[in-house]
């Protein structure tokens, strides 16, 4: 059985990781910016985004945990 979350990070729910690209999304043409390159600024500051949600919901991390 799954226990409720608390309030506290249903106020403030965790970061959502970004969608990767399709398969045919780069069109390997060698564009700026490739779409492979904004994804992968985008899970970097999504994984920011997790660290500094996770400082602020230490609990989370433990329940993830176990």
């Amino acid at each position: 059985m799954t226990e409720p979350l608390p309030a506290d990070i249903l106020a403030d729910p965790p970061p959502q990781r970004p969608e990767p690209p399709g398969p045919n999304e780069c069109c390997q043409s060698g564009c700026d910016p490739c779409v492979l390159d904004l994804y992968a600024e985008e899970l970097q500051q999504y994984r920011e985004t997790l660290r500094q949600w996770q400082a602020r919901h230490p609990e989370a991390n433990q329940e993830s945990q176990s």
